[in-house]
C-alpha cells in the first residue's frame, strides 16, 4: 500500500510507546500476528518511490529514487513473483506465515504493484516538468531542431546504425529471442512503392545508452534525446523505402530463478549451464505502449505467449530503471552535497601501516562515511607484506575488475597461501563470480566454493603474518559485500582485530565452508546454520529474565528484514513480558507491533533516504541497561529470515572492545533510533507514517549527522561531542 506521509508527536528514541491497539487474542497464535513477506517488501519500495516527490531531496537524485524504485520492481518480479507464479502453476497452495496462498499474494501483489507503477508515471510527468525548469530538457520527434539533425545523423549512423538489427517478423522470420529485461521497439511500416505492410521488431542492445545527450546547442541548457525517438527519426535509415505507420514499445522480464543439480561435477560448469537456463526462463511481465496498434499488439502477446494478467499497457515510459542515465555531474546544486570519506586518523597516525593501527585496538569502520580504502589497503598491503604468509577471503559479490581480487592474485603469484571463497550463487552476479574465480584460479589461488545447497553470506578476512616466533591473525569482519562501488552508498560496518580467539573463530569458519569441518568450540562467533539464531534466542530470554527480577531488559536491532517467525514470536514473548524491543528494519518486516497483550513494547521504524541502509546490529542490555558497559553488542552478515539462519553461512560476532561498543551503541544506534527526517514508522495495520513537520526546527537527519561527525573508533571519544540528546 501507499506509505501514509505524516505522524504528530513520533520522537522515537525519547518516547517509547505509541498507542497500542487491540484485536482477538485468538489472533495472537494464528497468522493474523504476521504480515505478508511480499506485501511488505513493496510498502518498502513505495517508501522508496516517495522520496522521488520528497522535496527535500535534490531534483537529480529524486530523479534516481524514481529509477530505483523501477529497477527494484523488476527484480522482485522476475525473482519473488515468478516464484509465486510456479507455486501455482505446479498447483502448490502451502500458505505463506500470514495465512495467504500463493494465488491470493499474486492478486494482491498485482493490485499494489499496478497503482505504484502509475504513481511511477504521474510522478515522472511531473519531474520532466521541474528538470525543464531547471535547464535539462527530454526531447521527443516534435521539439527536436533542425540543426540538431545533422549531428544526431552523425551519431545514429556512427554508432548505433552498426549494431542495430531490424527483424521481420512474418512466416518466414520466426519470433525472435528477446532476453529478460530487453528494451524493443516494434514498428508497423508501408512500402513507398507498392503500399505492402512489414512488421519490424528493433531490439535495443543493452550496451546502448537509453538517452543521447545533444552537443550542439548554445543556450547553455541540457538536452536529451530518447534512443527509442532517434530511432523513429532515422528508420528510413535502417529500412529506406518504407514509412512507419504505427510503433510500439514493449520490455519484458523472465523467470531468473537458477536450477542446479545437486551433484554437479564442475560446479563452475553446471552454473554457466543454468545461466544460459535463465536467459530463456518464461517471460512473466510485458510492459507495452498502451497506444500500440492492434496488429502488433497481437503479434508480441501471441508470440510470447503471455497471460492477460501478465500484461501492463504503459502510458508513458517502459524501462523506468533506465532514467538513472540523466543523473549527471555536472549540475552538482542537483545531487546531494559532496562529501569526501574520512580515513582513520589512527591508520593515518601509522603512515598507512593498517597492521600497526589493528595492533594498538580494534577499529571499527562506518561506510561510506569512513573509507573503504582501508579494507581494500589492508588486502593489498597484505599481498605485498614479505611476513604475510596466508590470506583467506569471502567473496559474495565484488566489482568489475575488483582491486581486492588484483590482490589475492599478486599475493598468490607471490607465493602466499591464499584461499577464496566465491560465492557463485549471489544471485545477478553469478557470471561475475565465475570470471572471478577463473582469474584467482590462474594467479595460484586455491578457489573453493563452499555448499551446494548454502550460500555462504558471511564476510570474513583472515590474514596471517609471521611476528617474531609468532603467527598472528589479523582478522576483517563486515556487514557487507567486499565490493568497493556499492560500498560509496551502502551504509555498513567494518571491524579489524588481531584478537587470537576471533582469529581462531574465522579460521574455523574456513575450514567449514572449505572441507566441511564443522567448528567446534567458537569462541566469540556464532555461525549460521549452527548456532547464530540460538545465539539470538538466547539474548532475548535473558532480556526476559532481566525483566522478570525488575532489572532493566532493552532490546536494539538495526537489519534489513526480518521474517522469522520464530524469531518473531521470540520478540513477542520477550514484549509480552516487559523487554522494550526497539527495531530498525529498513525493508521487510513480518512483525505487527503495537498490539496490546503481544507487541505493545516493540516499536518498528525504518530509514530512506540518501545512503542505503545495510549494516546488521544486535544490542542487549544484558541486565545493565543498554548504555551500560554491560550491554551485549553484535554485528552480523544476516537479516532475521529463514534463509540467512537455516540456510546460508553468516557470521555475528560480539563486540568486546569497549570503544567499538561505544561507537555502536551511543553513536551509530542512538543517531539511526533518533533519526526523524528520513524515518517511517510501522503501524499495527502495515501501514507507515512519517513526521508530521509541526514546527520549523530542523529535524534531525542521521546520514547528515554520520557525514559530518568522525566515529569514535577511528578517533576515540573526540567523536561524541556532537551527539543528540540521549534518554532511554
Amino acid at each position: 500500500m501507499p506509505a501514509r506521509k505524516k505522524i504528530v508527536n513520533s520522537n522515537f528514541i525519547l518516547e517509547h510507546s505509541y498507542e497500542a491497539v487491540e484485536i482477538k487474542r485468538s489472533d495472537f497464535k494464528s497468522a493474523n500476528r504476521f504480515f505478508n513477506r511480499e506485501l511488505s517488501w513493496l510498502a518498502f519500495n513505495w517508501r522508496v518511490l516517495e522520496e522521488a516527490q520528497n522535496i527535500k531531496v535534490p531534483l537529480l537524485e529524486r530523479v534516481n529514487f524514481l529509477a530505483i524504485s523501477a529497477s527494484n520492481l523488476d527484480e522482485f518480479y522476475t525473482v519473488r513473483v515468478a516464484g509465486l507464479r510456479a507455486m501455482v502453476k505446479e498447483k502448490i497452495t502451502h500458505p505463506s506465515l500470514d495465512g495467504l496462498s500463493p494465488q491470493q499474494q499474486i492478486e494482491q501483489i498485482e493490485i499494489s504493484s499496478r497503482a505504484l507503477m502509475q504513481e511511477q508515471q504521474k510522478i515522472w510527468h511531473l519531474l520532466l516538468k521541474e528538470l525543464s525548469t531547471v535547464g535539462i530538457h527530454i526531447l521527443d520527434n516534435m521539439t527536436v531542431e533542425k540543426d540538431d539533425l545533422k549531428s544526431l545523423e552523425n551519431y545514429f549512423l556512427e554508432q548505433i546504425f552498426p549494431i542495430i538489427t531490424p527483424l521481420a517478423i512474418d512466416q518466414a522470420h520466426p519470433f525472435p529471442f528477446i532476453a529478460s529485461g530487453g528494451y524493443t521497439l516494434a514498428l508497423k511500416l508501408k512500402k513507398k512503392l507498392d503500399g505492402s505492410f512489414l512488421e519490424i521488431l528493433l531490439p535495443i542492445p543493452p550496451q546502448l545508452p537509453r538517452f543521447h545527450r545533444l552537443q550542439n546547442r548554445s543556450d547553455g541548457e541540457i538536452y536529451f534525446l530518447p534512443l527509442e525517438v532517434m530511432l523513429e527519426l532515422f528508420s528510413s535509415k535502417l529500412i529506406p523505402g518504407y514509412e512507419v505507420v504505427g510503433k510500439c514499445s514493449f520490455r519484458l522480464l523472465r523467470d531468473s530463478d537458477l536450477e542446479v543439480e545437486e551433484e554437479a561435477e564442475d560446479l563452475v560448469r553446471e552454473f554457466e549451464t543454468a545461466l544460459k537456463r535463465r536467459r530463456r526462463g518464461e517471460v512473466i511481465r510485458l510492459k507495452i505502449s498502451s497506444d500500440a496498434p492492434t496488429e502488433l499488439f497481437e503479434i508480441i502477446v501471441e508470440s510470447l505467449s503471455v497471460s492477460p494478467e501478465e500484461i501492463i499497457q504503459v502510458n508513458g515510459v517502459i524501462g523506468m530503471m533506465d532514467l538513472s542515465e540523466l543523473v549527471i555531474g555536472e549540475r552538482p546544486e542537483l545531487l546531494w552535497p559532496s562529501f569526501s570519506p574520512r580515513i582513520p586518523e589512527r591508520v593515518e597516525d601509522n603512515q598507512g601501516d593498517i597492521f600497526a593501527a589493528i595492533r594498538q585496538k580494534d577499529m571499527l569502520l562506518h561506510h561510506p562515511y569512513e573509507t573503504f580504502d582501508t579494507v581494500v589497503g589492508f588486502l593489498q598491503q597484505a599481498a605485498r607484506d614479505p611476513d604475510v604468509v596466508a590470506i583467506r577471503q569471502t567473496l559474495y559479490r565484488t566489482s568489475y575488475n575488483s582491486p581486492i581480487v588484483r590482490a589475492l592474485c599478486e599475493a598468490a603469484e607471490d607465493g602466499k597461501s591464499v584461499t577464496a571463497l566465491v560465492e557463485l550463487k549471489a544471485r545477478f552476479d553469478e557470471e561475475a563470480n565465475i570470471r572471478v574465480s577463473r582469474a584467482l584460479e590462474r594467479a595460484g589461488a586455491q578457489v573453493v566454493y563452499g555448499f551446494i545447497d548454502w550460500k555462504t553470506h558471511a564476510k570474513i578476512s583472515a590474514v596471517v603474518r609471521k611476528e617474531g616466533k609468532s603467527l598472528v591473525t589479523y582478522s576483517h569482519f563486515g556487514t557487507g559485500n567486499y565490493h568497493p562501488i556499492t560500498a560509496e552508498f551502502y551504509t555498513d560496518l567494518s571491524l579489524f582485530t588481531c584478537d587470537p580467539e576471533l582469529g581462531r573463530d574465522a579460521t574455523k569458519v574456513f575450514n567449514y565452508v572449505s572441507g566441511y569441518v564443522e567448528p567446534e568450540a567458537l569462541e566469540n562467533l556464532s555461525i549460521a546454520p549452527i548456532n547464530l539464531k540460538s545465539t539470538i534466542l538466547t539474548n532475548l530470554e535473558s532480556e526476559i529474565g532481566f525483566a522478570k527480577a525488575g532489572k532493566p531488559a532493552h532490546v536494539w536491532v538495526k537489519l534489513n528484514s526480518l521474517i522469522d517467525s520464530e524469531i518473531v514470536d521470540a520478540l513477542y514473548g520477550a514484549s509480552k513480558e516487559g523487554v522494550k524491543i526497539d527495531l530498525i528494519v529498513r525493508g521487510i518486516c513480518g512483525l505487527r507491533p503495537g498490539i496490546k497483550g503481544l507487541s505493545e513494547n516493540i516499536r518498528v521504524k525504518s530509514i530512506v533516504g540518501r545512503f542505503l541502509e545495510h549494516s546488521r546490529i544486535a544490542c542487549f542490555g544484558n541486565g545493565g541497561g543498554l548504555l551500560s558497559g554491560k550491554a551485549r553488542v553484535y554485528i552480523s552478515s544476516a537479516d532475521w529470515m529463514g534463509r540467512n539462519l537455516n540456510r546460508r553461512v553468516e557470521a555475528l560476532v560480539e563486540i568486546k572492545n569497549s570503544t567499538v561498543k561505544a561507537q555502536i551503541v551511543d553513536q551509530i544506534m542512538v543517531a539511526n533510533l533518533q533519526d526523524e527526517e528520513q524515518s517511517w514508522v510501522l503501524q499495527h495495520d502495515g501501514s507507515y507514517l512519517r513526521h508530521n513537520e509541526v514546527n520549523t526546527a530542523p529535524l534531525f537527519n542521521c546520514h547528515k549527522f554520520f557525514v559530518e561527525t568522525p566515529s569514535l573508533s577511528g578517533r576515540g571519544l573526540a567523536g561524541s561531542s556532537n551527539m543528540p540528546k540521549k534518554k532511554v
